[in-house]
């Protein structure tokens, strides 16, 4: 498999992170919450591609992390960068400029815990035929950019994002920029407590599930 997975996060941190979820069940909570999902999302992507295939683009620090030491831990052979940009729409692209390879690249955020190792894999077969990989998310935006070359990431820059139209949008951009694109499967992003009951209840077993358990007990 040619491709590395590029997961593009922010130090979980209260108040910083997951604030709509936040906003239900506690910032503290929903802090804990976002480190199960993005200790469920690294565990998935070592799995898949070995920890030297996998790179981190982190807004923070895991020192002032909830769970920092584990994700610390879970990061360990990673390649890990700080994060550019002032908008959300130039962090993503630039992660994807600044990877220190030109091959392809699997982006993914820390939203979707009920991610597996085989749906990775799946993605990264499909960017080794095609341009680009997009996977939509139930809330309009997307959970998945997997991109041939890099450079196709530069038309993310002028997409707005969290909107219900982000992935009509983001799949209207790379089109034109004459990239080949096909569908991932859909998945359903965190951020309410319908969100979290759901993805909890379809990856049972793992960080994410259990955090909220806790949450809800």
């Amino acid at each position: 498999m040619s491709a590395r997975v590029l997961v593009v996060a922010k130090a979980p941190v209260a108040g910083q992170v997951k604030t709509r979820l936040g906003a239900e069940i506690g910032m503290a909570a929903a802090a804990d919450v976002a480190a199960a999902a993005l200790l469920d999302t690294m565990a998935a992507c070592t799995a898949a591609f070995g920890p030297d295939g996998c790179l981190l683009s982190l807004a923070g620090d895991f020192a002032d992390a909830v769970r920092g030491d584990e994700l610390a831990r879970a990061a360990e052979g990673w390649s890990i960068a700080p994060q550019r940009g002032v908008t959300f729409a130039e962090r993503l692209a630039n992660a994807h400029l600044d990877v220190p390879y030109g091959g392809p690249v699997v982006q993914v955020g820390m939203d979707t815990p009920q991610l597996t190792p085989e749906l990775l894999v799946e993605v990264a077969a499909a960017v080794d035929e095609h341009d680009a990989v997009l996977g939509p998310a139930e809330d309009g935006g997307w959970w998945v950019l997997a991109l041939r070359r890099p450079t196709g990431a530069r038309s993310l820059h002028d997409v707005p994002m969290s909107t219900p139209t982000t992935y009509d949008d983001t799949r209207r951009a790379l089109v034109g920029e004459g990239l080949d694109v096909v569908t991932a499967p859909t998945l359903r992003d965190v951020d309410t407590v319908a969100d979290a009951t759901a993805v909890a209840a379809e990856a049972r077993d793992g960080e994410f599930a259990r955090a909220w358990r806790g949450v809800r007990s």
